[in-house]
Parts: C-alpha cells; structure tokens; sequence
C-alpha cells in the first residue's frame, strides 16, 4: 500500500433529536464506544462521564474538519448533531468535506418535525427555510408571497422580533406566528402572535417560528375569483375600452415566455390585468406594473387586491423615467407609449438582461414600423403577429361574428 493512501474509520453523525431522551439504543453503543466525542457545549455536557476526549463545536468549521481528518485514521469519532443531521445540519457538510463514504449518518428528529408536533398539524404541505447564519430575505419574501405555511429556522439576530418586523415593513399581516422556544428542555414555550405584538418581544434560543396565512373574510373572497389565463374583460375593473383583450392578453402572455424566477416591467400597465396574469407565471420573482395615471393606478390596485397578487409593485411615473430605479427584467411588456414609444422602447430596452424578450401590442399602423426600426437600430431580432379576433354575439335567430380590433404583437430579443 502507498503510504499517501490511509485508511479512514468512518465516523459516526448522531442526531440528538431534542434531547438524550430520543437516542436509541443503538445510538447510545455507539455513543459509548467512541474514542473522541465532537459537539456543542450543550450535547456534549450531556454525556460528562463519558470517558472518551471531547471536543467542542465553537463555530469554527474548518478546525473541526481538520481535527476530524487528523485522527480518524486511528480514532473512533462520534460527531453528535441536532435534530437531523441532513435537515439544515452539519451532516451534508461533513459528508462533503470528508466524503461520503467516510460517514456513516444517524438521522433522528428534526425540530421542524417536532414543532408540527407541537402544534398537531402536519407539515408535509410547509415550506422550511433557515436564516440562521445566512441573509435569505429574497427566499424569505418568495416563500411568504407564495406559502401559506412556512417554517423557519431563527439566528440571534433574524430572530422572531425581527421576522414580525420584515412581515409589518412589507405589510404582510395575513400571518401569525408561532414561536418555539428551547425546544425539549424544561424551559420549552409554545406561543402563537400576531406580528405587531411578536415585534415587540424578546425570545429565548434557540428557537423555530411557524408562519401561518390566516386569510381574512375579504382575502378569502378574493381566492375565490379563481386567476386563469385569458380572463374576461369584465373581471378587470378597467375604462371602458382600454384594456387588452383576453384573446390578444393569452397570446402576449406566451409570447413573453415567463418563468418562474421573472422580473417582468408591465410599461403603461392601463388596467393591469397583463401583470396580473403574467402572475400565474412569476411565482418566485416580481412583477413591476408601470402606469402614470392616477385613476388607472387606482384600478391596478382594486385588481392586485380582487386576485390576491403579492408579488406586484405598482409603480406611478411618466415613462420613460423612473425606469432605473427598478431591477433589472427578465422580460418587458409595453401596451401603449402613443408618441413617445420610440424613446419608450430604446431606453427600456437598455435595461433588459441578457436573452431578455420585449413585447409590444400596438393597433396604430404608423408603431409597427416605428418599432420595427428601433429593434433593428438596437440589434434586437424581431417578430410580428397581427391578431384579429371576432366574438360571437346573439341575434333574434341565430348569433353572428362581430369583429374587435386587430392587434400587433411585436416580440423582440
């Protein structure tokens, strides 16, 4: 045998689940016959007699996993972790650094699955997130715009005063929260809060809060209006005649191609039922609804409102300003512009990531070509679609096609 070629004792990852109490009896053997116990001040203080060396988690990682390297040629190494230790653990990180084949993994209950049990309601439909040590706000506001249940793991820091704060800044008070204090010690406390009064409080650690959307009479109704593509006009509050059409709004809709992790600008947003739609694409990023009058703004809002979509921004300006206070799109949709679209569509278009797609719906003869030029003049590859759409309308003895206007689509890349 090479002399660089050693032959590693795999070590032990105990999960401790919330105390001693949930080690079984093939942990506690192992347990026992351990040369080196690795773990928090708290784990380890559990098994003081035992006669094996002891070394202590103080958060410094890399020490850890160099000490672990250095004897578990020759050692037998237990490592005792919390809960599971594949559940936001320090099992996945240990089987990465030391391979995985050099681990042999004990999983045992996670406080996720304890703090279900606590308040006797399953979580297989819960979203779990950690932000303990991590800043996992974009994944925080994804998870609170889309999840009715979520769990999450606390720090010192991003604690449940802090969460209760992050949920009354974005004014997203549909949730209460349930905080779990000490989790399987004497000192274990369970308590529900609304987030006005959570904010104000202070907790002891460790602790896990649970998130719970609590839908008021009104948000229930809402959820009731079933979102779907290509809605009618009327479920829209819009002015009369200015709102795109649900035939033509499905047909703009594919042509932006949206994904889930989106950033959308609806530019001239009208009534907002494109942005609202396009929801039911962009569950994970944001749409931007950009309108400059006042009472149209008014109408995105009562619809954002009717349909319960949280993760729009209604943006009042005169465009093309403005437009570089916003994140960078993935994709922008423009429904109007009138005499300044070619400015509009020059200036928007600068913003546009990489692989980005731009659409436009126009009926005036004069903005396809006017579109036509600034696409070329940018070096976007362009494509026209012209819709032409007739409905069916009742007549005394029978029902006839009565013709809408024709639509361009416009879609550049």
């Amino acid at each position: 045998m090479k002399t660089s070629e050693r032959i590693m004792k795999p070590i032990s990852i105990i999960g401790m689940g919330l105390s001693p109490e949930d080690l079984t009896a093939g942990h506690l053997r192992q347990i026992e016959q351990a040369d080196i116990l690795i773990g928090g001040k708290r784990f380890l203080d559990f098994f003081k007699d035992h006669p094996g060396a002891k070394k202590e988690i103080t958060g410094k990682i890399k020490d850890i996993i160099e000490y672990i390297r250095h004897w578990m040629e020759e050692k037998t190494i237990v490592v005792l972790a919390s809960g599971d230790p594949l559940f936001f653990g320090i099992g996945s990180l240990l089987a990465e650094s030391l391979g995985s084949e050099n681990v042999l993994i004990y999983p045992n209950i996670s406080s996720v699955s304890a703090a279900f049990s606590r308040i006797k309601e399953p979580w297989h439909d819960a979203h779990v997130i950690s932000m303990h040590g991590r800043r996992c706000e974009g994944a925080l506001f994804r998870a609170l715009v889309e999840k009715d249940k979520i769990a999450l793991f606390t720090d010192p820091v991003r604690n449940p005063a802090w969460l209760a704060k992050y949920l009354l800044e974005r004014k997203m008070t549909d949730f209460r929260l349930c905080v779990l204090e000490q989790l399987g010690t004497p000192s274990e406390r369970v308590n529900w809060y609304d987030p006005e009064k959570a904010a104000d409080m202070q907790f002891a650690d460790p602790n896990l809060v649970i998130l719970k959307r609590v839908p008021s009479d009104s948000e229930q109704s809402s959820r009731e209006r079933k979102l779907c593509l290509g809605m009618s006009e009327k479920s829209y509050e819009h002015e009369q005649g200015l709102i795109t059409k649900a035939e033509v709004r499905a047909v703009t809709l594919s042509k932006l191609c949206l994904r889930s992790e989106h950033i959308l600008w609806d530019l001239g947003a009208g009534s907002g039922s494109v942005s609202i739609e396009a929801a039911l694409f962009i569950k994970q990023g944001r749409i931007f609804a950009v309108e400059q009058k006042s009472d149209r703004i008014e109408q995105i809002k009562m619809n954002q409102k009717r349909f319960g979509v949280k993760n729009m921004k209604i943006i009042r300006t005169v465009l093309p300003e403005g437009l570089e206070e916003l994140p960078r799109p993935d994709r922008i949709f423009i429904g109007g512009g009138g005499r300044y679209l070619a400015n509009i569509v020059k200036i928007a278009s600068a913003y546009l990531k990489e692989d980005g797609i731009m659409v436009i719906n126009t009926v005036l003869l004069a903005n396809i070509q006017t579109v036509l030029d600034v696409f070329k003049h940018i070096g976007f590859k362009s494509r026209v679609v012209q819709i032409q759409i007739s409905r069916g309308r009742e007549m005394p003895w029978g029902e006839r096609l009565e013709a809408q206007n024709p639509v361009w689509i416009i879609s550049g890349t």
